[in-house]
């Protein structure tokens, strides 16, 4: 009967383990139970701050949707503005543009015009009044040259000799 009786002692013990299992079960469940109830008691005192911050948020939402739709408007009437402003700019530089290129081609052929006429007129010097005034030095420094030679009398000198007479003697 000895077997019988350690099964008997290993039963008890088992039964008292898991008894003590049970009650710190028990004792956990209840701890964990306060834990919930405080855990329950905090949000619901926070619940109604939550409510007000999420009804503020939702307000503050639509405020910030409002204005983003806003700005969305005033940015597109800003941006469809700058266009045209750059298509008028682009426009009137087109047109300026043109305007000087014709401003330059009529100032040179204005250039030319006047460097041709200084050129004739230069032309027309130079045929009219330092051609026969050339002509008149040179029938001047003749007539000198004749004068000089009939007033020295005869032949000159050695003594008397230019540099071209001597390359000849």
């Amino acid at each position: 009967m000895q077997i019988n009786e350690t099964i008997v002692y290993l039963m008890v013990v088992a039964i008292g383990i898991g008894a003590v299992a049970l009650a710190v079960q028990a004792i956990a469940a209840v701890l964990v139970a306060r834990q919930a109830r405080q855990v329950k008691e905090r949000i619901d005192e926070l619940s109604p701050r939550a409510e007000e911050v999420l009804a503020s948020a939702g307000e503050t939402l639509k405020a910030t949707r409002q204005q983003i739709s806003d700005i969305t408007s005033k940015t597109t009437e800003i941006l469809e503005s700058t266009r045209a402003q750059v298509k008028r700019s682009d426009l009137f530089l087109t047109e300026l543009t043109e305007r000087a290129r014709a401003q330059l081609d009529r100032v040179e052929l204005v250039l030319d015009d006047s460097v041709s006429r200084v050129h004739e007129t230069i032309v027309l010097l130079n045929k009219g009044v330092v051609t026969p005034v050339r002509q008149v030095s040179g029938v001047i420094s003749g007539i000198r040259t004749a004068l000089d030679y009939f007033f020295r009398g005869g032949r000159p000198n050695v003594s008397e000799a230019t540099t071209d007479e001597e390359m000849f003697i």
